[in-house]
């Protein structure tokens, strides 16, 4: 069954209860929250690094793979978007390694509008539905199928686990780079492998969400739980639970309607991410008042 006649079923049923019961329904929200794990897990490192612009750049060139290999085949998408994002991961993950942070925004940001102005070209190419260059933006809920499920599944296990394995160090090198090399952290090999990771997640990210808005997954949460706590491993679960309430919450939400999930899951992340900038604060203002009156 064709995405088109997946959405005109959709509008057949009565109440979000009976949605939920289509299969392809609870595929995407498995590969939602799949996604909100690995981008709660990887978030708060982006913030630690302040790599969001890099972040920013793998994700919008991330579009530009997808859209090459939608010339080849609509089912190669997920494949195009993966080998974009890592490799424009790679690209600025080494930027960073060799360019002074002005000059690295200026290189990231000529690599983004070539990138961009070639994906273009690559869907004015494109001579299918109009609603797959759609989903490359932002999203579809119809384009998670089982087997891309379980492949996801995979995907966000090896990065998990790559994550545990280098956490330590990795935290380390994101905290304080030059103490890190100086204590013999190498920092340079942990940058690579830290945009892989940042890249696979982009590259993942993109037939839930669409690839302009993968930030809203990757970035918001993690910006939220900092507001909140700075311990890492605090931070880390809090980034996890805001980023998983926004994703399954918008696929939720995006179900009556039939819009695309992407502002939903924008909107819910950026209300909580109001809230916790607000909560923490009034924190910060009542320990100041106490600290006053202490002393």
């Amino acid at each position: 069954m064709s995405p088109a006649e997946l959405l005109d079923r959709v509008f057949t049923f009565e109440g979000t209860g009976q949605l939920l019961a289509l299969d392809f329904v609870q595929s995407s929200l498995l590969a939602g929250a799949l996604l909100a794990l690995v981008a709660g897990a990887l978030g708060p490192l982006v913030v630690a690094r302040q790599v969001s612009f890099a972040v920013h750049g793998t994700s919008e060139l991330t579009f530009t793979g997808a859209a090459a290999a939608l010339l080849v085949s609509a089912s190669a998408v997920s494949v195009g978007a993966l080998v974009g994002a890592v490799t424009a991961a790679l690209v600025f993950g080494l930027l960073g390694l060799r360019e002074r942070e002005r000059e690295r925004d200026s290189v990231i940001g000529v690599v983004l509008a070539f990138g961009l102005g070639l994906g273009g070209l690559f869907l004015w190419l494109y001579e299918g539905r109009a609603s797959n260059q759609f989903s490359l933006l932002f999203g579809q809920i119809v384009a998670v199928g089982r087997d891309d499920l379980w492949l996801l599944a995979a995907a966000v296990a090896a990065v998990l686990v790559v994550l545990a394995a280098a956490w330590r160090p990795l935290l380390f090198a994101s905290v304080d780079a030059d103490v890190a090399r100086a204590r013999g952290v190498p920092v340079r090999g942990l940058s690579v492998v830290f945009a892989v990771l940042v890249g696979v997640a982009t590259g993942l990210a993109v037939p839930t969400v669409g690839a302009l808005l993968v930030l809203a997954l990757l970035i918001t949460p993690a910006a939220a739980a900092a507001h909140l706590t700075a311990n890492p491993v605090t931070a880390m679960l809090l980034a996890t639970l805001i980023a998983e309430v926004a994703v399954v919450g918008g696929i939720v939400a995006s179900l009556a309607p039939g819009a695309p999930i992407s502002a939903y899951v924008t909107a819910i992340a950026f209300v909580m991410y109001l809230s916790c900038r607000v909560t923490g604060a009034v924190r910060a203002r009542r320990g100041s008042s106490r600290r006053a009156v202490t002393t």
